[in-house]
């Protein structure tokens, strides 16, 4: 039997300094699957207690783009070079999760009690922008996982409020390139950290470094069913399947999914192809999704609760952008390569409505 770690560790806005409380909860997991093809797919899911209005969005090569800045006055000027795809909020030009036209990925998860982004200078306007806005900076800039560590230490991220979530919003990233590399970027009592991420899984608090070191407190676990055990005399047999994960955190909590994320995502039988691998994704994040009414707090007096408002999955080899809504679990995809990236405006493709669901019986209606 092998070791499940073992096998794991092998291969526009207003100034404010309003911080989020961190009792707003979010429970977004994202794990990384690697096909034999060689090909590439990160998926997510997206959890939050407000309804977030998302659509997918895309955003053409050459638009100019301006940074926010907690003074309001205008930041980082630059040019997307790459097209890309992906989930906006609120009606807004960013991009929460997406992929560009290079198979290069970036995610927003919610980080909170933790994320403090960097103080800026008079001389710091010029190379600033918003949290919102660091995926949309990145796709548009970059190809690959080393371009971005790059990148990123070019620019300032400050403390710019998103009226929509009523303050600074508390962000980490994730991101990942068609070569399978993935890396985190977090910002920490000002500071910016840029972890190397091998197993490609990322929740939300606490910081990616303390969610690394907690799998040490399951290298019990096993791949493989547990045999019989004799304690003194007495044959002691498991029930059924799974012995091996017996300990495995079941819970809604950020450490007890990234354990799980890894544990699942590391475990699954390999599959040939891209294709197989999105279904395959899609699989796994199954046992993520939170309904309505499992994860609940209170803010203001009100009960409030995240549940999974959609799930996204990249192919970063192919180019596609996959997803599903708590509303339709049918999954549906947008092609890059099919998109007009030389547009002059944001496309909208509108993500809502019912389920779908088909009739078998023959019955007459």
């Amino acid at each position: 039997m092998k070791r499940l770690i073992g096998l794991i560790v092998a291969p526009a806005v207003i100034l404010s300094t309003l911080i989020i409380p961190s009792s707003i909860t979010s429970a977004c997991t994202g794990i990384t699957i690697k096909p034999k093809d060689g090909s590439a797919i990160f998926g997510r899911t997206l959890e939050f207690a407000q309804d977030l209005q998302s659509n997918i969005i895309i955003v053409p090569r050459q638009r100019e783009n301006v940074g926010s800045t907690p003074n309001q006055q205008p930041g980082l000027h630059w040019t997307s070079q790459y097209g890309m795809v992906g989930m906006n909020a609120f009606d807004l030009p960013v991009i929460v999760d997406g992929i560009n036209e290079k198979g290069l990925h970036v995610g927003i998860f919610y980080f909170p009690g933790y994320a403090e982004y960097q103080d800026l200078t008079a001389q710091d306007t010029d190379k600033s922008i918003s949290p919102v806005e660091v995926p949309l900076y990145l796709l548009g800039t970059c190809q690959t996982v080393e371009e971005v560590t790059t990148s990123i230490k070019q620019i300032k991220v400050g403390k710019v409020v998103m009226p929509q979530l009523g303050g600074v919003p508390p962000f980490h990233y994730i991101v990942n390139d068609a070569s399978g590399k993935s890396i985190v970027i977090e910002y920490v009592k000002g500071k910016l950290n840029i972890y190397q991420n091998p197993l490609g899984v990322l929740t939300n608090a606490p910081t990616f470094d303390w969610q690394m070191t907690n799998l040490s407190n399951y290298v019990n676990l096993l791949t493989n069913n547990i045999t019989d055990i004799k304690v003194d005399d007495v044959s002691i047999k498991g029930f059924g399947q799974g012995s091996g994960m017996l300990g495995l955190p079941g819970d809604f909590t950020p450490p007890s999914r990234f354990v799980r994320a890894v544990a699942f995502s590391t475990t699954a039988f390999p599959v040939q192809t891209a294709h197989d691998g999105v279904l395959q994704t899609f699989h796994i994040l199954n046992q993520f999704d939170i309904p309505k009414g499992s994860a609940r707090g209170v803010e203001q007096g009100k009960v409030v609760g995240d549940y999974t408002m959609w799930t996204g999955v990249s192919d970063l080899t192919n180019r596609h952008y996959y997803f599903r809504t708590y509303d339709n679990s049918n999954l549906r995809v947008v092609n890059l390569n099919c998109l007009n990236l030389d547009a002059q405006n944001i496309q909208t493709i509108f993500i809502q409505g019912p389920e779908q669901i088909i009739d078998l019986s023959g019955c007459a209606r």
